[in-house]
């Protein structure tokens, strides 16, 4: 029996990566999505992955959408990758207080809303693997991005409490700190920038997104049951 996989955020970029790798390795994928109804239209269209709305931001949302997965695929989330995110950037001093709550609320609020939703079932079936996507400003800040990186730094934080919690009941928790990753958001920068930007990561160039995509793909699997608590980073070489 295929094992289910939740992503959210999981019809484009990175997301949208993840979920097609997890198909194409034969489990049963559900996408999240909260905007972008024609993208995340066409992304089923072009993969058959079942898509399904809703906010990651608000735990009654979340609670109606993972039950809607759980009665539309026939089973429990086996794997949760908590993929959903937004950026509001400015400088602390400017900083409109709903950004901060915004980006805090979708960022970090919603991994903790998705997991407390699909532990209890993966502790009864003494099986789980939930992969946290953080990122490199988690583990050293970005100016203009203290709510970003807050959020991503608490996520490392809930990743290695829940793995202490739940290792006796067969989940690993793990995270992944990607570094500049080539995306729509990225291909907005101006190419000076870019260029800027490259020159401070060894491997000298952006990540792809099928590469996040193949580290969730080792975490998830019987090759990584022994890693949990994990924070692998996926950056080219960049801060080490």
């Amino acid at each position: 029996m295929k094992k289910i996989a939740l992503v959210t955020g999981g019809t484009r970029g990175i997301g949208g990566a993840i979920s097609r790798a997890l198909a194409e390795a034969g489990y049963l994928v559900a996408a999240n999505y909260h905007n972008g109804t024609a993208t995340a239209e066409k992304f089923h269209n072009d993969t058959g992955i079942p898509i399904f709305s809703w906010n990651v931001s608000d735990y009654k949302s979340c609670e109606n959408g993972i039950s809607e997965v759980c009665r539309a695929l026939d089973g429990t989330i086996d794997i949760l990758v908590n993929n959903a995110g937004i950026t509001r950037d400015s400088m602390l001093h400017k900083m409109n207080p709903d950004d901060w709550r915004l980006v805090i609320e979708n960022n970090l609020n919603s991994v903790f809303y998705m997991c407390r939703l699909v532990v209890p079932t993966m502790r009864d079936k003494k099986f789980g693997r939930i992969v946290n996507i953080s990122s490199v400003n988690g583990l050293k800040g970005q100016v203009g991005q203290s709510n970003y990186s807050a959020a991503k730094a608490g996520i490392l934080g809930l990743t290695k409490s829940l793995a202490l919690e739940s290792a006796s009941a067969g989940i690993t928790v793990n995270a992944i700190a990607p570094g500049y990753i080539s995306t729509d958001m990225t291909d907005a920068i101006r190419s000076d920038v870019k260029e800027s930007i490259k020159a401070t990561i060894p491997l000298g160039r952006f990540g792809r997104i099928d590469e996040i995509a193949s580290s969730v793909l080792f975490l998830v699997g019987d090759k990584a049951s022994f890693i949990t608590g994990a924070v692998l980073n996926v950056n080219g070489g960049q801060y080490l």
